[in-house]
Order: structure tokens, then sequence, then C-alpha cells
């Protein structure tokens, strides 16, 4: 077990914070004091960082208790703003998934489709306080008779709605580029061809997983901002990869792991919640998230002060390599070269985009830190931190 000249635990920080003392700052901020000070000093000084990021989270969705009608109804299929929803739960609880399109969407039949509206428009709009049009149908049983339910519902009206996403806050992602001589539409946004632009997703040293890279202080039970509320990391997510390449600052080069989330869908704002339409791919939902870091140590001091230009990602081409599962790259870049505007592949220099907000992961950051400093967020320990191997 290391020995570190910093220790401090959990109820330490969590005293301070309720005594108004603690010092917290976002990871943005981290990394000049670290540059300043050092790791051991700035852990001295700095109690918690804040992190943050704002991006399309496919892997998302939300469970719903939609209520009894009378007679009652045990549904066999439900819609909400002719968005399918999976009911094969319990008599009136469904899932509607973020990525799900409208029943009569024409997909990409006209290619490429417009996709525009989904699962991922119907959770905006609930948390926007609309209302949403809710059709069941069902096939009848004693104890529940109704076989057709139609009924306009808000948010505040459903007895039950849980925020639940299996797979997001990705750990670095693919920096995308297309080789080929025709527009390639994807998940990475459109793509020019002949690498005539390149996209990334991630807020780079504000995202929170590139700030504790090998998950200390992230795991079961972790409280975070959630979509403008409270809410938990509950496990890893889906595809979760820690053993991905990593630089010897610990972050990771590839996508690597992701976090499960979940949180009251009642506390949340369309703010942080905003359904994505993606040009010949599908509709989504942008999740806004903010994971905050204790400074247990100096170790984590040093991770928590990682900049865009020691952060790493592929550049990958996805008109050809991607989607017949290639391994290969055309280099490497750091978020200080993407948020710059332009790199350069194979010789060219090539303009950049994100996916991700800078500058919204960097309000959720400063609000996180806000909420921390006036004694409104504590932070939780995990029962146990995510899997590292």
């Amino acid at each position: 077990m290391a020995e570190f000249k910093v220790q401090k635990t959990y109820e330490e920080i969590n005293a301070r914070i309720k005594a108004g003392e603690a010092v917290v700052v976002t990871a943005e901020e981290m990394v000049g004091i670290v540059k300043e000070y050092g790791s051991v000093d700035a852990a001295r000084k700095v109690d918690v960082v804040t992190t943050g990021t704002f991006s399309p989270m496919c892997s998302s969705g939300a469970f719903i208790n939609f209520g009894h009608s009378n007679p009652t109804t045990k549904a066999f299929k439900v819609w909400l703003n002719n968005v399918p929803a999976y009911a094969g739960l319990a008599a009136v609880d469904v899932y509607v998934g973020a990525t799900e399109p409208t029943e009569d969407d024409p997909l990409n039949k006209v290619f490429p489709g417009e996709f525009l509206y989904g699962g991922g428009h119907v959770l905006e709009e609930l948390v926007a306080g609309k209302k949403v049009l809710l059709k069941a149908v069902a096939y009848g049983t004693d104890c529940y008779p109704n076989k057709n339910l139609e009924k306009e519902v808000t948010l505040a009206e459903l007895p039950y709605a849980l925020l639940v996403n299996p797979r997001n806050c990705y750990q670095n992602y693919n920096c995308a580029i297309n080789l080929s001589e025709r527009t390639v539409y994807c998940y990475m946004g459109t793509l020019k061809p002949q690498i005539g632009n390149a996209t990334f997703c991630s807020a780079g040293e504000l995202s929170p997983l590139l700030n504790d890279p090998f998950y200390k202080t992230i795991g079961l039970g972790t409280r975070i901002f959630l979509g403008g509320g409270i809410g938990y990391v509950t496990w890893h997510g889906s595809q979760h990869n820690p053993k991905a390449l990593r630089s010897e600052n610990g972050t990771t080069r590839r996508a690597a792991g992701t976090l499960m989330v979940q949180g009251d869908l009642k506390q949340m704002s369309a703010r942080w919640l905003k359904g994505v339409s993606m040009q010949g791919y599908g509709s989504s939902l942008a999740v806004g998230i903010g994971v905050p870091i204790p400074i247990l140590n100096e170790e984590m001091a040093a991770y928590t002060g990682v900049s865009d230009a020691e952060i790493f990602t592929q550049i990958v081409d996805y008109s050809y390599d991607y989607s017949h599962g290639v391994a290969r790259n055309y280099g490497e870049v750091s978020y200080a070269q993407l948020k710059s505007g332009q790199i350069e592949v194979n010789g060219k220099m090539v303009p950049t985009a994100p996916l991700s907000s800078v500058a919204r992961a960097r309000e959720i950051a400063e609000t996180l830190k806000g909420w921390i400093t006036t004694g409104k967020f504590f932070l939780e320990k995990p029962i146990q931190t995510l899997p590292s191997e």
C-alpha cells in the first residue's frame, strides 16, 4: 500500500463542507494549482475537484410508472408521443429508451434520415413540464380488464419516473474521420469525404473519468450531478473496458471506463437533458453529468491536475475501419490540439468539431462546486469502487 504525505478521509472532507471550510475547485482550476504548487501541496490546499461533461449519451432512458386506470390495465404495448416504450415489466411500468424512434419514423428509407423525434425528446419534454400523450393497449385479464388507455400525462402527475442510464460518461473516446469519397453519417456526427473534418466527444481535462483514471473514488453509491439533479453511480456501465492503453499519467488513450447512473427524473432539468437528432444515425439524449473527486492524497491531486495537453486519443476512420472492426488508427492527438480547432492528419490540416460541449461541462463543474461550497451537496464514499482490471 502506498505511503502518502497527505491523507484525508471522506468524513474529514464532509466535516469541512458542513463547516463551510472546504476548498473546492473545478478540474480546470486544479490544472493550474498542481502546476504551480505540485501534487503534495495541492492536496493539502484542495479538498474536492469538480468535473463535468455534457454530450450525447445513447445508452440512456427512464423507468416510468404511469399509474392505474379505472378499470385497471395491464399494458401490453405503450407509446409516449408515438414513441414505443418497453412494457414487458409490469402492469403500468415501462422503460423508454433515448434512441427509440417514433412508430412512423421513415428511419433511413430516405437517406440520410432526419430522426426528428425519439425517446430522448420525450424525456426532455417531460422534464420541461410539457404534456405527453400516453397510449396503451392490453389483452385484458380478470384483474386488469381494460384493453385501451389514452391520456395526457406530465412528469408531475406520474407516480414514478427514474432516469437509468446503463452506459454513460465514457472515459475518453475516438476522434473520428472519414477517408472515403462519400459523406459518412454516424453517431460521431456528419463526416465529410477525404478527411474534410474531424469530430471528437469528450470534455478532456474536465471529463469525470479522466480525473480519476483508475476509479479510486468512483463506484457503487457515488453521489453525482445528473441531469440537473442529484444522482448516483450504480455500477460500471456496459462496455466498461479498464484495460485500455494508458499514458504514464494514468489517462486512457482509447475509449475505456463507463458509468451506470440513475436519479429521480422529477429533480432534473431540460437544460441538462436534451433530445438529440443525429442525421443518418438516429435520436439520442444529451446528458449532463458531474462527478466530485475527493482529494484524499497527493495521488488524487496529481490525477486531477492533468491538462488537455497531456490527454490523448486515437484518430479512427469511420468510413470503413470502425464499421468493419479494423483495429487501426491514423495517429494520436491531444485534447489541446482538438480544442484548438484543427489537427493534422496524413499531412493535411483538418478542422475539428466537438460533440461534447466544453462550455456546458464547465457550467456543470461550477454548479457542483457551488452546491458543495454552500453545504447543499456532500460526498458519498462508494460501497465498492469500479473494476480497474
